[in-house]
């Protein structure tokens, strides 16, 4: 039998046969790179921790920005983790996986993206200190696991229940102001934090403790100062009047909400029509003009006032409706007609022979409004009276502005409802870490088993959070956190924090810096599992380039 040469067997695993006969185990395994073993761990630690150390200089109020510009040239300036992970288009296998932690964390809760990703970087990095120390990554996971269970009771112990109610909602708005303290918009805080929690309130279905965020619409113009952000109870649409001499404001609105074509039916298969007399086209032209008028006297014995139609419609059918004093609006999106629909409490007509007074929605104002001297218009509906539906509506000077504006407002909205849906909160500021922490290393002296080792570590990664939040604050992280995590042991005061604005004290409560006690529990939680699912990976297998 004649054995494959040596230069083969390096790069190949074989197997034999029971005549000796060897076969390859893995398919074109030349062609492909493997990691195995503590190799492939450490691998995998370096390629997440470099993603989360990209994020490290963003968390905080005093955060840095940063910009990313797609391969077509948009431009994207932000803080939000989950944005910044979305749009950096990782390649790495594990660093991937920290892309959809971002995202997870965003879906559920809204809030916390770019800390989430911290904790699970600075994890790994302990996991990486405890692993050349010789301790198996099943006993480090473990450990880790044990930790996150303790950390969780420790917040439960310092949470606390804040009540509020529809008109008196000042706590929602200082925990809506602790999210916008970070972002672009952290200047005007108070007003958009009060903004956020009104749109909030004001669709909230109490009794259940919920909140549809489908009915609250973030929308935006550039254009204005920040500051010039409403918050409009009815829709913002982005359309105006087909007929520049229609009515700009309509009262008591009946509206028509259409999704058939204002324009003679048109037959499915080829068709070609011979005009050859004069008689035979006005004969067209008439039957054209019946059909159109049919239309609008169908939509006027409705009752209906105002026509939102999905699709466009020509002039002569424009000028028709103008004659016959029906306002319409033409080329309505599928989802604001929906919305729409919801808010006015109308069915959507997919022929005008079912258009009845009954499926009209109804609102209390449509109106046309413009900005500045262009002519940038859209239309308000206000009044909405069967279900409550709000538009905020963002104004700012350039377009990335009102984007960033937009995703900032989004996570405070976010906030605001994980509030109603449990009130409890816990301090910001790196206090809720560093209590943890403690409360890990507590617990970690009555543990006899190795995975003491890795609760220590657990320990030293949740200190990650307030020393990011020093750093990027200009102060000495070391001192800071040492000062505080002595002052806490001392006072058995577990809201002490960084003092990232520099107020003059170190008690979050003096500076109502407050965070959601289901967003936190949620990043120790998520985290957590995501660094157990990276240290059980012991072997990487990458394909090689086609060839």
């Amino acid at each position: 039998i004649t054995r494959p040469p040596a230069a083969c067997t390096s790069v190949m695993s074989l197997v034999f046969d029971e005549f000796g006969r060897p076969y390859i185990l893995v398919k074109d395994q030349n062609t492909r790179s493997r990691l195995k073993g503590l190799d492939a761990q450490k691998a995998n630690i370096k390629g997440a921790t470099a993603v989360a150390r990209i994020l490290r200089s963003s968390l905080g109020p005093k955060g840095m920005d940063k910009m990313l510009q797609s391969p077509d040239g948009d431009v994207t300036i932000t803080n939000d983790g989950a944005t910044i992970l979305e749009q950096m288009e990782v390649t790495h296998q594990i660093g991937k996986l920290l892309v959809e932690l971002s995202k997870s964390q965003d879906m559920e809760i809204g809030d916390g993206t770019t800390g989430v990703v911290v904790m699970a970087g600075s994890l790994l990095e302990q996991a990486e200190t405890l692993l050349d120390k010789g301790i198996h990554p099943s006993r480090i996971a473990e450990g880790y696991d044990i930790a996150s269970k303790v950390a969780c009771e420790h917040l439960d112990k310092i949470a606390k229940d804040y009540d509020w109610t529809s008109q008196n909602f000042e706590n929602l708005v200082q925990t809506c102001m602790t999210t916008l303290n970070s972002k672009i918009v952290g200047r005007c805080k108070r007003q958009m934090a009060e903004i956020c929690v009104q749109a909030v309130v004001a669709v909230a279905d109490l009794k259940r403790k919920d909140v549809n965020l489908d009915l609250i619409k973030v929308d935006g113009k550039v254009g204005g100062k920040l500051e010039d952000t409403t918050l409009v109870h009815g829709l913002v649409i982005d359309k105006e009047f087909s007929h520049p001499q229609m009515p700009k404001r309509i009262d008591d609105a009946r509206i028509a909400i259409l999704t058939c074509p204002f324009e003679p039916p048109k037959p499915k298969t080829k068709h070609k029509l011979d005009i050859d007399t004069v008689e035979k086209y006005e004969s067209l032209q008439k039957a054209e003009r019946k059909y159109f008028d049919d239309m609008v006297q169908q939509c006027l014995d409705s009752g209906a006032n105002l026509v939102m139609c999905q699709w466009g419609f020509d002039d002569e059918a424009n000028h028709l409706l103008y004659h016959r004093k029906l306002p319409a609006v033409r080329w309505v999106g599928g989802v604001e007609l929906e919305l729409l629909a919801i808010a006015t409490g109308g069915r959507i007509v997919p022929r005008f022979q079912e258009l009845t007074p009954d499926k009209l929605g109804k609102a209390s104002a449509v109106k046309e409004v413009a900005f500045g001297t262009t002519k940038d218009r859209c239309l308000v509906v206000e009044g909405c009276g069967e279900t409550k539906s709000v538009t905020i509506f963002v104004r700012g000077g350039n377009r990335m502005m009102v984007d960033e504006t937009k995703r900032s407002l989004h996570d405070a909205i976010c906030v605001a409802r994980n509030l109603i849906r449990d009130s409890h909160i816990v301090y910001g500021g790196g206090a809720a870490e560093i209590g943890m922490a403690i409360a890990v290393e507590n617990a970690a002296d009555s543990v006899h088993s190795v995975e003491q080792y890795a609760m220590r570590g657990f320990a030293e990664a949740l200190d990650a959070v307030p020393i990011s939040l020093a750093e990027n604050s200009g102060l000495s992280p070391i001192e800071c956190l040492t000062e505080v995590k002595s002052r806490q042991i001392k006072e058995q005061n577990p809201y002490l924090g960084i003092d990232c604005n520099e107020v003059g004290t170190n008690d979050m409560r003096e500076q109502n810096v407050f965070e959601t006690l289901v967003g936190k529990k949620q990043q120790i939680m998520l985290a957590t599992s995501v660094v157990k699912m990276i240290l059980k990976v012991d072997d990487v297998i990458t394909s090689g380039e086609y060839e």
